[in-house]
């Protein structure tokens, strides 16, 4: 029990601790063992239940002396006294303050002290020092954790999400094994800063020699392991070879490997190469690394296929029949590779001969390629090149290297099993280049054929003939391919489908598939016309049928929901295309509901297909300024100053105001503005829209346009005519003005289209505004009054005026 002697001063019984130190606020259970401590902690209960605890300097003297014991320790109470089946006296005590002996007085039969407790003057630390504090301590335990053993993760988050510094300083230190003499001195620190910047001090250190010691405990660990797997895998090799009748010799093992190089018939400097290798194995032990290398190698080099070659199928009706059946379309892809059948039937040796498949994606590249081999009876191997950076991809790493290997030419020849495949380079416009390599000047050499014919490879070292072998890559675009590389190749460009082409592709050769995928039959699924249609038309927009085959996927799948919960047959139309797609993701270009002045249906290309495009303009009262708007290209927006200028050319003539430039302000705009756009081909669009607007004069909506303009009126020819008229036809467009240097393109359009739409040649703007504008005839110009109030200027008409030819 404890007794006051003053206001301050206590004498309480004491309890040396052996390898433990108490802070204030810890509450923690020990066990006892001697019996002055036992008498002690029995003596304390009896009384107001405090003892003082304090650590000993050295935890191995049984009964320490008075200078054996540090002279600042905790004031504690006693929660709970055990006894254990081993008659161990067990103690739950709670810390409440620090103090400080005074004096000692030993008493029998335990220790008794005079103590005086030490009042906290922790000077108050500024926000910022106590977050810097915190910081610091905070990732110091966090290097510490992670090399000390583990410790419980709710235990850990409590730590780390401590806010408070002087919390996080008692739960770091309640918690985490730290020397004696550390704990102490960190005990007898007064002051909160410096108790910080102790501990901090004492994780670092203890997080090095954690570090050190892990260091050398792996090492030693690994040197031990690796000598003992060594010793049992040779006891267990040895063992197995006896039992199997084979010795450690490589000699016999040599001799098979030279046989095999004999028998394949090299030139006399490759053989003699290859026999060097095998006979390494005379001089090399049977377990070392280097024989393992020599081994790797010279079975990749015997598993080519040096003598291996796949006669080449000529029947061109065939394999005409075969593209057919795996393509709907792509007429230019099959008409270029059935000339390769024809070639190839009067020169069999022809070689060098590289095809590029350019086209958004899927549109069939890879599966053309698939085609191209299977049409041939040529073997089919497939590198993927996109995201390869490394030279060595292509090239092979040299054999020196532990785990080196052959590159991907070599390897997909080798897959083939044949040295006259068709090896599809799939996405070689995505190769990229770092400090390894540039992989796109290896393939120089490989689809080079003047020099592939005697490719080496650096894991092979020997010459491998590619020139029998077919290439043919497949790209989204080539302006990503170098031009060295492009130049090796023969472009075949394969545009994105039109809405006839994806109904028969869908019917042909989706709807099948997946049919058979999900288990249903034609007579349990039917899938109608205009299902197929509206599938197109509102719940997909590409280039390709990826999308539109994962719609009629999810079709199916809807499909056989219904036939397992008991419909004998589902049908599927455009009137309840939404129970299985849901709402409609697109809407279709829509023509306007009658003639409108200042809007013209211009046309576009797009990676996805063609759209319709209007281009409006308005003509307010102003001082000449001109607003461009809808996300429009440089290119676009100086095509659009053109059309400003022309109309300034053509004003006279269509009864403009002379000086709209000055008088009025202009705004261009097309819609959708979220959608980038770019291009000269809205030229002629622009210029009529800008005559409609100032002219007064509305545009037939039945008549959309495409093509280039120059200052002087000409029509300059544009691309994607294939695109663009489908998108008109789908549309509800009549007539489509187009320039006269396209007109030989129509031939390659779909019949569908043709024979839909009226196709206008124009030459010059004069034949554009004739066959676009309502009414061509048109008063001069007259002043309006300065009264007038309106926001676009009026127009009067006159029987006498007609548009002349610009050249």
């Amino acid at each position: 029990m404890s007794t006051k002697k003053s206001a301050n001063i206590e004498i309480m019984p004491a309890l040396p601790m052996r390898g433990l130190v108490v802070f204030p606020g810890m509450v923690l259970h020990f066990d006892v063992g001697r019996d002055k401590s036992v008498h002690a902690l029995k003596t304390a209960a009896a009384g107001n239940r405090k003892i003082f605890l304090v650590a000993q300097r050295d935890s191995s003297v049984a009964d320490p002396l008075f200078d054996e014991i540090y002279k600042i320790g905790v004031i504690a109470e006693i929660r709970q006294i055990l006894r254990t089946p081993d008659n161990t006296t067990r103690v739950l005590v709670e810390g409440l303050s620090k103090a400080k002996i005074l004096k000692f007085r030993e008493t029998e039969p335990f220790i008794e002290c005079e103590v005086a407790p030490i009042e906290p003057r922790t000077p108050a630390l500024s926000a910022d020092q106590s977050t810097a504090l915190l910081r610091v301590l905070n990732d110091t335990f966090r290097e510490y954790s992670s090399l000390a053993p583990k410790m419980p993760p709710e235990l850990y988050e409590n730590i780390i999400t401590e806010k408070n510094l002087s919390l996080l300083f008692d739960k770091i230190v309640f918690n985490v094994y730290l020397k004696v003499e550390d704990k102490q001195k960190l005990l007898e620190t007064s002051s909160l800063k410096r108790r910080i910047e102790a501990l901090i001090t004492i994780l670092e250190n203890e997080a090095d020699v954690m570090e050190l010691e892990l260091d050398i405990h792996d090492r030693v660990k690994d040197a031990l392991d690796k000598n003992q797997r060594e010793y049992y895998l040779r006891e267990q090799m040895r063992i197995l070879s006896k039992q199997l009748g084979q010795g450690e010799d490589l000699q016999e093992e040599a001799d098979e490997y030279i046989d095999e190089i004999e028998k394949l018939g090299f030139e006399a400097d490759i053989e003699e190469k290859l026999i060097k290798e095998a006979e390494r194995l005379y001089k090399l032990s049977v377990h070392s690394q280097e024989a393992g290398v020599v081994r790797s190698y010279l079975d990749t080099v015997l598993d080519m296929p040096w003598k291996t070659l796949t006669k080449d199928k000529t029947d061109i009706k065939k394999a005409g029949v075969q593209l057919d059946k795996d393509h709907y379309g792509l007429q230019k892809v099959k008409e270029r590779i059935l000339e390769l059948f024809a070639v190839r039937t009067l020169n069999p040796d022809l070689k060098g001969q590289i095809i590029c498949l350019v086209g958004p994606p899927g549109v069939g590249k890879t599966s053309v390629g698939k085609s191209i081999a299977k049409s041939l009876g040529r073997k089919y191997a497939r590198i993927s090149l996109g995201g390869v950076r490394d030279e060595a991809e292509i090239r092979g790493h040299r054999k020196t290297y532990i785990g080196s290997m052959p590159g991907r030419i070599v390897n997909a020849v080798k897959q083939s099993k044949s040295m006259n495949p068709l090896i599809l380079l799939d996405e070689i416009d995505k190769l990229g280049s770092d400090y390894k390599g540039d992989p796109s000047s290896a393939l120089l050499e490989v689809l080079d054929v003047e020099q592939n014919s005697n490719f080496i490879d650096h894991y092979l070292e020997i010459p491998l003939d590619l020139s029998r072998v077919l290439f043919v890559t497949t790209a989204n675009t080539t302006d990503t391919i170098p031009t060295p590389l492009l130049d090796r190749m023969e472009v075949i460009e394969l545009g994105s489908y039109t809405r006839e082409e994806k109904f028969n592709i869908a019917r042909k050769h989706l709807i099948p598939k997946q049919l058979k995928k999900h288990g249903e039959k034609t007579s349990m699924l039917k899938i109608r016309d205009s299902a197929v249609y509206s599938a197109i038309d509102f719940y997909t927009r590409e280039a390709g049928v990826r999308k539109l085959e994962q719609r009629i996927a999810a079709i199916c799948r809807k499909a056989a929901k219904k036939l397992v919960t008991g419909e004998a047959v589902v049908t599927v139309t455009d009137k309840n295309l939404k129970e299985f797609l849901g709402v409609k993701k697109y809407t279709p270009d829509i023509l306007l509901k009658q003639d409108e002045v200042g809007t013209v249906n211009g046309l576009a290309w797009t990676s996805v297909g063609g759209v319709l495009m209007p281009l409006e303009v308005a003509v307010m009262e102003g001082t000449g300024k001109t607003e461009i708007t809808g996300y429009l290209g440089e290119v676009m927006t100086e095509s659009s100053k053109i059309a400003v200028s022309l109309v300034r050319v053509l004003a006279p003539r269509y009864g403009i105001n002379p000086d709209f430039y000055k008088d009025l302000d202009l705004h261009i705009h097309a819609p959708e503005g979220a959608v980038p756009k770019d291009g000269p081909s809205a030229g002629i669009a622009m210029t009529t829209a800008l005559v409609s607007a100032l002219s007064g004069i509305a545009v037939r909506r039945d008549v959309a346009m495409t093509g280039e303009i120059t200052l002087h009126g000409r029509v300059l020819p544009i691309g994607g005519l294939k695109e663009k008229t489908m998108a008109a036809y789908k549309a509800g467009i009549k007539t489509v003005i187009i320039p006269a240097e396209n007109e030989p393109d129509i031939e390659e359009l779909d019949d569908v289209v043709k024979n839909s739409l009226k196709f206008v040649i124009a030459e010059n703007i004069s034949t554009v505004l004739e066959t676009a504008l309502v009414k061509t005839n048109i008063a001069p110009y007259k002043k309006p009054k300065e009264n007038m109030n309106a926001e676009v200027i009026p127009l009067t008409e006159s029987k006498n005026k007609t548009a002349v030819k610009i050249d």
